[in-house]
């Protein structure tokens, strides 16, 4: 596969156009963004580039077979058309993943079955035994996504989801998505360029992504296995070319990360967190209230954090997000800062007029990605 083959990059919804720049970085060809996905070009080792680099993909798809499919017939053939044997053995596991959107088709796990079925009779006539379907672990994931009468087919290259970055031993009981957290981020304009202060840290992902763009780190390096390590083209001597050229492009980063929360457990889970990540030199993490905690440094901050909701963890909303706002204005003036929430209502007694809002999903909760610019002294003076 020297040649170029068109991919698909997963994100979550609002994150299309960081995808789109992260691609674009890297050199992907034909790039072109959809509904929470962006498709691209790009050779074997690029394949492998964007699944170590991608802070804002959720998992690589690459697109094997188009068919036309209106009945399970059409599917069994369908699949059958595809040569197994050229990405995997029988020796393997896999399993199959099905999208639907269908008028032909009403069940998710009656077409999983089909499908399997096909695979597995395939090997069966060519090689006289079959590969196991298993949910735990699959060597091979497979994806079918059925739009209308449209059936297209793809390999995972990813394997589990690529937010799933290798460093977070402990969560703390809502902890936030690491792509998630990424794409809060870039969203905000963090680049590595001033001083980072997270007051509600919770098990650390967002001060840790901040110290990997800070440092130009590819999010995946510490993740040990990769789906596309199964098929039978992998070239795990060009894998560590990619790896190492990835590796020589990690800078210095000269400011400093701050992170805090009141609760002991969450500080104890963000620093192991940060020691497996392997950036302790980059972030300090204490046990401190925001809401009564001194500033922890002069200079100007880049405070990015994820306040409860009222979801999971009990809080008076209105009151807590009024102490946001007061906290802010008094002892943060002359910073930059951003929170996401799902308690739309609650931003209305943070008190202070947002300077944006960009709509975003934390899981299933719609929530918004607010920023307050923090100017010393009244708004117009400090313009002047």
């Amino acid at each position: 596969m020297n040649q170029d083959t068109s991919f698909l990059a997963k994100t979550f919804y609002g994150f299309e156009p960081l995808l789109e720049k992260e691609l674009r970085k890297l050199g992907a060809k034909n790039i072109k963004s959809i509904n929470r996905a962006v498709s691209f070009e790009g050779d074997l080792g690029f394949l492998y580039k964007v699944n170590l680099s991608l802070r804002t993909a959720l998992r690589i798809l690459m697109p094997i077979g188009f068919f036309p499919v209106k009945n399970q017939t059409d599917l069994y053939r369908a699949i059958d058309r595809i040569d197994w044997s050229k990405w995997f053995s029988a020796d393997q596991s896999f399993i199959i993943d099905v999208t639907l959107f269908s008028d032909h088709f009403n069940h998710s796990l009656f077409v999983a079955q089909k499908a399997k079925d096909a695979i597995v009779d395939q090997f069966s006539k060519k090689e006289g035994k079959r590969p196991s379907v298993t949910t735990e672990n699959p060597d091979i994931r497979i994806q079918l996504h059925l739009q209308g009468d449209q059936l297209t087919i793809s390999l995972d290259s990813s394997g589990n989801s690529l937010h799933q970055r290798g460093y977070r031993i402990e969560t703390n009981i809502a902890p936030i998505n690491e792509v998630l957290a990424a794409g809060i981020l870039l969203h905000s304009g963090w680049e590595g360029k001033t001083y980072f202060y997270d007051p509600m840290c919770g098990s650390g992902t967002l001060a840790i992504e901040a110290a990997m763009i800070a440092c130009n780190i590819p999010p995946s390096l510490n993740r040990a296995t990769f789906s596309f390590m199964n098929w039978k083209n992998f070239d795990a001597e060009l894998f560590e070319v990619i790896r190492n050229s990835s590796l020589s492009k990690v800078r210095e980063f000269r400011g400093h990360i701050y992170a805090s929360d009141k609760a002991p457990s969450a500080v104890r889970k963000a620093q192991e967190n940060i020691e497996k990540a392997g950036l302790e030199e980059y972030i300090s993490v204490v046990r401190s209230d925001f809401f009564f905690a001194d500033r922890p440094s002069d200079v100007p901050l880049h405070v990015v954090f994820n306040p409860p909701y009222g979801e999971r963890l009990s809080i008076d909303a209105d009151v807590f997000y009024g102490k946001i706002g007061d906290t802010l204005k008094k002892e943060y003036q002359g910073c930059e800062a951003w929170f996401i929430t799902a308690n739309i209502e609650a931003l209305k007694s943070v008190g202070l007029r947002p300077s944006r809002k960009i709509k975003m999903f934390n899981g299933k909760l719609e929530s918004r990605l607010v920023n307050y610019e923090l100017y010393e002294g009244s708004r117009k003076a400090s313009k002047a």
